[in-house]
Order: structure tokens, then C-alpha cells, then sequence
């Protein structure tokens, strides 16, 4: 078999292990995908960036930007908008896929490497969040490139695409710098750490004769640059992105800082238990293997510190609220890879159960999350097509998930978590405990309220006597006067996902009586 026909397979086989899983999990998504379709069709609209047509500019979407590449997808509503983030997302990474089964392959000679691919199809938050309508399946295949392309033989392009996912995920700094500088220890195209490549750079360009040698006429390679600037180069690749983002946001929101930072308050107890959990169950248990990682050489135990690092910086920011472990998708292709490097010298012995325990964490996920994980995105419309008639005439709208409802109703949202709003966002209270006074609902006009109902709870009479989800939507229903002010006109058949409308009493009713 040619090198060339055994690069495709293995990058077939790469794509394609990537690629099974995601079309299983292709119905999750979660409610924050659609608050950036919403932005993207105002983008479209030519109303700017904005969340609320008739609102502020303001900055609801952490990856700044994201919004602009589904914008021209998004004339006919966030649902398209929604649309077009999936199939980016999963075809971004089933490519990238392709290009780490090739990583995996040039690692050594033994087999064994192969076996660490077999965390990628058997990885639900890999193939969940690819096709889930978020940044994340782009930025798990920039995370892919970081840590593929060094292997390859460009430790530049991988230090730029590490940039590039640290610019839409700013927790991924820390990963993003450790992998540039790590990357220039990887085995250059000439074959060798240092060598410079045949016909051309470590990069990939292709040498420029500087003259000829005499008597011979052989083109003189372009020497290579001294390994400081290579290291310094790949770290301004990899800090420059988000640098240029952070400046940007200062410029035009005020705060360097995406605003969801402010509006979800890191939690470093439950940063941590979040970042465990992931450690456990997500395929780094793979990689614990002491007497192996002396034998590593320098790129792989870089590649060793890049995963570490990126989980105290998960760990630091808080964790995260959404199912399968979202912050720590875009390190997993670096797992994999680091995987391969370990089983490559380490004893075939310890190296099978070690493979086959961080399977175990990752198939417990995938049946005891998936089926349910696979059923969201039918449920989230299922409640906007029921909820769609109940919103009608309303003029604003207050929630807490606020995606769905951009999908429902035109209406102008108030964001109770302060997500896309910067003064709700300052109050005290983490993102579902905010402590919203009473008199906001009449500062903001609001005529409507959607509240979700605690699971397996029924709407009670009074309603304000039901007992809700989350903190904010329980204090809201304790406020005096509540349930004189509003009255609930629908709630949505959906089993755990029970949404209460409520419109305000003397406005104009809409939707059917509640269920």
C-alpha cells in the first residue's frame, strides 16, 4: 500500500469514527445556541448586533464573532441560523478528525497507538457538542489542528488554530500557549526534532534557492530560524487572537471580559467537582501512566502539561451548568493524541486496561446522557411551536432561557440571567439566582413572563404557590403582588421542560387556557 493511500484511510477512519457519534447525538442542542442565532439574524437583518431588535449593542455571545459566521445563514430566523451552526460545527471537526488519525499515526510503529482512537467515537461530548448549534464543535476542531498539525510537521499553522479557539474560548488560553510552545519540540517534516524539512520549512512553504553551490548547481535550503524565534513566533500566534479580542470588547462593551463573566460568577468549589468529573469520565484516565511519561519524549509530555493545564483552567472559571462537559471538549483531541504517545512506549500490559477504564467512563456517559441528550432539540421545538401562540401580541417578554423564546416570538427579551444584559449581569445572585427587584418588570414594560416549572411539578392555584426551577423564577413568584399582576395563559406539554406563561392582567390575552 502507497503512503499516500494509507494517509487517506487512517484519516477516513479518522473522520468517520468522529462523525458515527454525532449523527447519534445529531437532536442535542441547548438553549444558548439559539441565543446566538438570534444575534446572527439581526446580523442578517441589518440591525446590527444586537439580541433585542429594538435593543442595545451588547455583548450576550462569548466567542465574539461566532454571531458574524452564521449571519448569512440566518435571514429566515435563529432556527436557520441554528441550522447552519450544526453542520459547521460537525464538519469542522469530523475533518480535524482526520488530520489527528494521521497525528496518531506517526507517533511510533506500534499498533497500540491505534487504540487510543477509540476514545473519539465512544466520546458523547465530543459527538453531542459538535452538533449541538454552539461554537464548540469549531473549536474542538481547532483544538484537533493545535495538537495535529505540530505532529505533521507544522508547528505554526497548529500555534495559529491553538490562537484561534483561545479567541472564541478565552478559558483556553492557558491550553493554547502550552501547546504552541510544546509544538516546537514535535518532529519536524525533515523527520527529526530541529531538521528542517525537504524542499521546504517546518511550515510547509517550500524553500526559495538563495543561490547555487558551485561547480553543482544545487539549490541552498533557506536556513532555519534559531529556536527562540520559532518559540516566540508560535506563542504570539497562539495569545495574539485573544489579545486582539480582549482589546476589542474594551473598546466597544467597556470590559475585556466576555460579559457572561460577569454574569455567572465563577464558582471554585464547583469548578472543581466540575473538572473531576471530567477528568474521570471524558477519557484523560488514559493518560495516568507515571513510569510511562519518563519514557515520553518532549512533545508528548507537552502535550501531557497542555490537557493539565487546560483543567485547572476549567477548574478556575467555575465549570459549567451545561451536560457533557462542554469546557473540556476542546482538549479531548490533545487527550487522544497524548493517548497514543503513551501506549506507544508504554507496556502493552497496563496499557489495555488503562484504555479500556477510560472507555468505561466515556460509554457510562454516552448511555446513561445520550438517549436523552439526543432528544433535546425536538423538545426545544416542541415547546416553541406549542408556547409560539400563547407569546402572541406580547411586547416583552421575560425569562430565564431566553434562547427558545428568541425562536418563538419577536418580542423584546429580558434576559433574567443577564446573560445578553449588562445590568442585569451586575446584580448579585449567580445566573439562575439573580436577585431581580419587582420594580424592573415595570421599568421594562415587561407584559409577559415564562417561568419553568421544578420537574414533576404541576401549576398550582394560586400559581405563585407552584414551586419552580430555578431560584430567580421562584422569587419572581414570591414578589407581593405577582399573581394579582399576571396570570398564566399556557404551560407547555413538554414532560421536564413545563414552561408557564404568563400575561399581564388587563392586557390583551393570547394562547389557550393553561393545560
Amino acid at each position: 500500500m502507497t503512503g499516500r493511500r494509507r494517509a487517506l484511510l487512517v484519516a477516513l477512519a479518522g473522520a468517520l469514527s468522529a462523525l458515527l457519534p454525532a449523527l447519534a447525538l445529531s437532536g442535542f442542542t441547548v438553549d444558548d445556541a439559539l441565543i446566538t442565532a438570534r444575534y446572527a439574524h439581526h446580523l442578517a437583518r441589518g440591525l446590527g448586533y444586537r439580541f433585542n431588535a429594538a435593543g442595545p449593542v451588547t455583548d450576550g455571545v462569548t466567542p465574539l464573532g461566532w454571531a458574524f459566521v452564521l449571519a448569512p445563514f440566518a435571514a429566515a430566523g435563529p432556527l436557520a441560523a441554528l441550522a447552519a451552526a450544526r453542520v459547521i460545527g460537525v464538519a469542522a471537526w469530523t475533518l480535524a478528525a482526520g488530520a489527528l488519525a494521521l497525528a496518531v499515526d506517526r507517533c511510533s510503529g506500534r499498533p497500540a497507538r491505534f487504540a487510543a482512537l477509540l476514545l473519539v467515537p465512544a466520546s458523547a461530548p465530543l459527538g453531542a457538542w459538535s452538533v449541538a448549534g454552539m461554537e464548540t464543535g469549531v473549536v474542538a476542531a481547532l483544538g484537533a489542528l493545535a495538537v495535529a498539525l505540530p505532529a505533521l510537521g507544522r508547528a505554526l499553522a497548529g500555534a495559529a488554530c491553538a490562537g484561534v479557539a483561545a479567541a472564541l474560548r478565552p478559558e483556553l488560553l492557558p491550553f493554547a500557549l502550552v501547546v504552541a510552545l510544546a509544538a516546537q519540540a514535535a518532529p519536524r517534516r525533515g523527520g527529526e526534532r530541529g531538521a528542517t524539512p525537504r524542499g521546504g520549512h517546518e511550515d510547509g512553504g517550500e524553500a526559495t534557492p538563495r543561490g547555487e553551490h558551485e561547480g553543482r548547481g544545487e539549490a541552498t535550503p533557506r536556513p532555519s530560524p534559531p529556536a527562540w524565534a520559532r518559540a516566540l513566533a508560535a506563542l504570539a500566534l497562539a495569545g495574539a487572537p485573544f489579545v486582539a479580542v480582549a482589546l476589542t470588547r474594551l473598546a466597544i462593551f467597556g470590559r475585556a471580559a466576555p460579559l457572561a463573566a460577569l454574569a455567572k460568577a465563577p464558582d471554585a468549589a464547583l469548578g472543581a467537582r466540575y473538572a473531576l468529573a471530567c477528568l474521570l469520565l471524558t477519557g484523560p484516565v488514559a493518560l495516568v501512566a507515571p513510569l510511562a511519561w519518563r519514557a515520553l519524549p518532549a512533545w508528548p509530555r507537552g502535550l501531557l502539561a497542555a490537557v493539565a493545564v487546560h483543567f485547572l483552567a476549567v477548574a478556575a472559571a467555575g465549570g459549567d451548568w451545561m451536560p457533557l462537559s462542554r469546557l473540556v471538549v476542546p482538549a479531548l483531541p490533545a487527550v487522544v493524541l497524548a493517548a497514543a504517545h503513551v501506549a506507544s512506549v508504554a507496556d502493552a500490559r497496563v496499557t489495555a486496561p488503562r484504555i479500556a477504564l477510560a472507555l468505561a467512563g466515556e460509554l457510562f456517559v454516552m448511555a446513561r446522557v445520550g438517549p436523552t441528550a439526543a432528544r433535546v432539540g425536538a423538545e426545544r421545538l416542541r415547546v416553541v411551536e406549542e408556547l409560539r401562540g400563547a407569546l402572541a401580541g406580547a411586547e416583552v417578554v421575560a425569562a430565564l432561557d431566553i434562547g427558545w423564546l428568541g425562536a418563538a416570538t419577536g418580542a423584546t427579551l429580558v434576559d433574567l440571567a443577564g446573560v445578553t444584559d449588562p445590568a442585569i449581569a451586575a446584580l448579585p445572585g449567580g445566573h439562575t439566582t439573580k436577585r431581580i427587584p419587582g420594580a424592573l418588570l415595570d421599568a421594562r414594560g415587561v407584559d409577559a413572563l415564562v417561568l419553568l416549572l421544578a420537574e414533576g411539578q404541576a401549576l398550582a392555584s394560586p400559581w405563585t404557590a407552584s414551586r419552580f426551577a430555578r431560584g430567580v423564577e421562584q422569587r419572581l413568584a414570591r414578589l407581593p403582588g405577582a399573581g394579582e399582576a399576571f396570570a398564566p395563559v399556557a404551560v407547555s406539554g413538554v414532560p421536564h421542560l413545563r414552561y408557564v406563561v404568563l400575561r399581564r392582567t388587563g392586557a390583551e390575552s393570547a394562547g389557550a387556557a393553561p393545560r
